[in-house]
Order: structure tokens, then sequence, then C-alpha cells
């Protein structure tokens, strides 16, 4: 009878997409219900720590061999991946897939989003000292980004935040496994200056379109009203003083 850890590997070989130890004893589980093997009745008893006490011995087996693959954990589970070192050669089983290539300024706006985040555009743009609209619609377009809703101060400006993909990208399982995470996030940045909010007399003149519209038009017909706006001049009501006539061009 195969042993957990065969089974457990035969599983996460087999599966199209990462495993996570809950979806792994689910499957023990279901193959014991639908067997009367005492065998595999006891794997279907395997709890999930047991689990991932497995998984961890056969990553541990497989970066200590001289095996072209190895067992990896990301964010959303376990799977098989080749080694880089052999990545000139798998490249041609997949000519139509090309890794995503970020330049310069794309990956600071990035690493900046990453250990900042949530962070806002004008945050990123007084890091940066430029504008950043073209990097954060790139991120976006390509799922290393996400809109995380707004910030709690005058305007709400947008919110950005890396996403799932973006650690499955770098291979990370958590965001703590960034480069000198903690120290980074320590250093204080420059922010952009938060906007005054409107006074409430300013907020109570307000108009709505409509509103400005009629105003107008009331202000035009009563030129005694306070703040009327003073008659436009037309040829048919030319200024009273005379207008100099232009300069001659050379």
């Amino acid at each position: 009878m195969p042993l957990l850890k065969q089974v457990v590997e035969a599983l996460v070989f087999a599966s199209q997409k990462p495993l996570v130890p809950r979806e792994i004893a689910s499957a023990l589980k279901g193959a014991a219900s639908e067997s009367e093997d005492p065998a595999m009745q006891a794997l279907g008893k395997t709890r999930e720590a047991e689990i991932g006490v497995v998984l961890e011995e056969i990553k541990t087996e497989l970066e200590g061999g001289e095996r072209a693959f190895r067992l990896m954990e990301q964010v959303n589970g376990w799977h098989f991946v080749t080694s880089s070192a052999y990545a000139p050669w798998v490249r041609q089983l997949f000519p139509e897939s090309k890794p995503i290539r970020l330049s310069g300024p794309a990956l600071e706006t990035l690493a900046i989003i990453a250990y900042r985040q949530p962070i806002t555009r004008a945050d990123i743009e007084a890091v940066r000292g430029v504008a950043v609209d073209g990097m954060v619609n790139m991120l976006l377009e390509r799922g290393l980004v996400r809109i995380a809703g707004r910030a709690d101060v005058p305007g709400r400006p947008l919110l950005y935040e890396s996403t799932e993909y973006f650690l499955q990208h770098f291979g990370l399982k958590t965001l703590d496994e960034l480069p000198n995470s903690t120290e980074l996030r320590r250093i204080p940045l420059p922010t952009a200056p938060v906007p005054e909010a409107p006074a409430e007399t300013d907020e109570a003149q307000t108009l709505k379109p409509e509103g400005a519209v009629d105003e107008l038009l009331q202000a035009e017909s009563d030129p005694a009203a306070e703040g009327a706006a003073s008659p436009v001049e037309t040829e048919e009501n030319p200024s009273s003083e005379p207008v100099p006539a232009p300069e001659s061009l050379p």
C-alpha cells in the first residue's frame, strides 16, 4: 500500500492547480469513503498538519537531490515547478508564452506599492518625483496590482495594493517574504500633501449645473442684482471706450 508521502506527491503532481493541505485531506477522505481497505481508511484520517509536514519533507528531499524539478509553496498552494536552471530548454516547449518584462520605472512603482500598500497614486508620485499614471495603468492591466478602495481624505483618492498574482509571479508566499521587508517598511518616505477640505460656506454655495445656468440667466435679466454679470460687448452693444487699432506688422 502506498505511503502517505507517495500519495501526497501523486496528488500534487496530478493536479492542474496548486493544492493546499485542506484539499489534499479532502481527497484522502473521499478515497477512504469509497474503499473498504483499512489502509486507505487510515489515510483518510490524516490531519492537515500531518500533510503539511509531509509536503515540507518532499520539498527538502527534492532540493537536496539532483532532480530537475522541485516542490514549491506559493500563496495559492503547493505545486511542482522546474528548476530555473533548465528554463532555456523548457521555454522551447512554449514559444507563445513570453515572460512578463517590466521596465525600471515599472519595477520602482511596483516596489513602492508592494512595500507601502495600500497607497495612493499621489504618494507614489511623491516618492518617485514623476507622474506614474502610465505605470500604474500598465500594472493594473497585467494583474500585478489592483484597486483596494479609497483613502479617507478629502477627494477620496484611489488606493492601490498588490495582487495574489504578484506573489505567484515573484514566487512569494506572503508579503513578509519580500527582501528586507521589515526594514524598508520602517523607512520614512515622502508623501503627498493632504488637500484641505472645502469650507462649509463654499459647499453651500456650490451649485449644480442646472442651478448655475438659472442663476446666470437671472443675473443677465436683472442688472441691478448683486453680483450680476456685466453686459457682453457685441457689435450691437459696443463698448463706450474706443478700442485702439492693432499695430501694423512690419
